[in-house]
């Protein structure tokens, strides 16, 4: 279990620097986070499982989310 869960962190470390698009991205930064809370929580770590879900996944990706929708616009 353990040896997947870094095969897919693994290859979505590699989509993550190749990939062009910012948005995708982003999205697929919170699926890493989503997967780390994962092995975290298997590792039995349910506290670095549970901060990593809420401040990986959710207020990092809503921030980047923001700043991206933010840099896109054009000057006014």
């Amino acid at each position: 279990m353990i040896e997947l869960l870094l095969l897919v962190h693994l290859i979505l470390a590699v989509l993550i620097l190749t990939i062009r698009r910012l948005f995708t991205a982003v999205i697929l930064m919170a699926i890493f986070s989503l997967f780390s809370a994962v092995l975290f929580f298997v590792l039995h770590a349910p506290d670095v499982a549970l901060t990593e879900a809420a401040v990986g996944a959710g207020v990092s990706t809503f921030l980047y989310i923001w700043i991206v929708n933010r840099t896109r616009k054009e000057p006014e």
